[in-house]
């Protein structure tokens, strides 16, 4: 069993949607909490002083994108990442698991590892469960992942057993790695991952092995990888019931507006996803009354603010068609704002979720709020 210390303590309930706070090196998290992505070491277009300002809490980093550039070598020297990229507040690195399955033609899975090429240069590279704890001790990271297999959607279930067993075993050596002198540089959390694809039998299985390693959070992994929301909503409630009640719990590669209030009712507490920021580069605009698309023509002369109830400093200085002009012309100034835009939005939604749990009326809000998005 890993090493037993209260990080994460759960300060109200309504049903199983709850809110709380999680304790890490660089400071204290409010959850439910949705976590930008900064993939390498920048959340794309917008400054750590910006994201401060709109009250980021945390942000999520990539093990294996930092590892091919940079480099280790280098971040190290900088003293860690945090200082690296001028951010004192906390950061997730994910394991790097999910990257490798999304390039599956370049690497080749063994049960020491993951051997893969690289998409920079096309060097190898072999990834140990043991190697990514010490990578991330090197990064500094305040929670860090352990290594997994992400199995694809669909798959057989025979697959979707092997490697979640794998992604078992790989927790095992994690755990004893990260509990080795020669890690905790920087006191960081370890999570596990529970995976077993759409089966109902291999999440139960796999979430109560990894419970049994010890880990001071668990995140539910293999979801987001094609399957309808539907089915995200039933393997999360398949999950959760065998997670301890006083460990955070992380859906990895999730976080629309819709799937935060479904899947903080179904207990989640922590979201990462890319959508929010990659959709503002291409556009797109997620508001009290809906998407909206800045590259459609009936904005072009729509004077009216992008979102009638927010205030970010978008909404507040700029118009619909003053941002349709800056998509449409492909300039900067437009990814940038209409990111600081979507990344408030999200985390101004999880701050109304939290409100509304503490509350009691987190069914009444969430009604309100689906009925205004999607009928907008």
């Amino acid at each position: 069993m890993g090493r037993s210390i209260k990080n994460f303590k759960v300060i109200k309930k309504f049903k199983t949607a709850r809110t709380g706070t999680l304790y890490t090196t660089h400071g204290a998290i409010e959850t439910p909490c949705f976590m930008p992505v900064g993939t390498l070491a920048t959340v794309k277009t917008v400054s750590p002083d910006e994201l401060k300002k709109i009250n980021t809490k945390i942000i999520l980093s990539n093990t294996y994108h930092l590892y091919l550039r940079p480099g280790t070598d280098t971040i190290e020297k900088a003293g860690g990442l945090h200082k690296f990229m001028s951010w004192n507040r906390p950061i997730l690195t994910d394991s790097g698991g999910f990257q490798v399955f999304s390039q599956s033609k370049l690497r080749k899975i063994t049960e020491e590892g993951v051997e893969f090429i690289s998409y920079v240069d096309g060097s190898r590279h072999f990834f140990t469960p043991e190697r990514v704890i010490e990578i991330q001790n090197i990064l500094g990271s305040d929670i860090m992942m352990v290594l997994d297999e992400c199995a694809p959607y669909p798959c057989e279930k025979e697959y979707a057993k092997s490697s979640m067993e794998l992604t078992l075993r790989w927790a095992r050596r994690s755990r004893e790695a990260f509990n080795s002198s020669i890690v905790q540089k920087f006191g960081g959390l370890l999570f596990g991952i529970v995976q077993g694809s759409t089966y109902k039998d291999l999440r139960k299985i796999s979430a109560q092995e990894t419970v049994k390693i010890g880990f001071d959070g668990y995140a539910v992994g293999g979801v987001s990888v094609g399957e309808p929301k539907e089915l995200i909503y039933e393997i999360v409630e398949n999950t959760v019931q065998y997670l301890p009640e006083d460990k955070p719990r992380y859906l990895m590669g999730v976080g629309t507006p819709e799937e935060l209030w479904e899947c903080i009712e179904r207990g989640i507490d922590m979201f990462d996803c890319v959508l929010p920021t990659r959709n503002a580069r291409n556009g797109q605009a997620l508001t009290s009354v809906g998407k909206v698309n800045l590259k459609n023509a009936e904005y072009r002369n729509d004077f009216s603010r992008l979102d009638p109830e927010c205030s970010c400093y978008t909404c507040n200085n700029f118009s619909r068609a003053y941002l349709s002009h800056l998509i449409r012309s492909e300039e900067i100034l437009g990814k940038r704002l209409n990111t600081l835009h979507n990344l408030n939005f999200m985390l101004k939604l999880t701050d109304k979720i939290r409100k509304s749990i503490k509350t009691g009326r987190f069914l009444q809000e969430k009604k309100k709020f689906l009925k205004k998005y999607k009928g907008g």
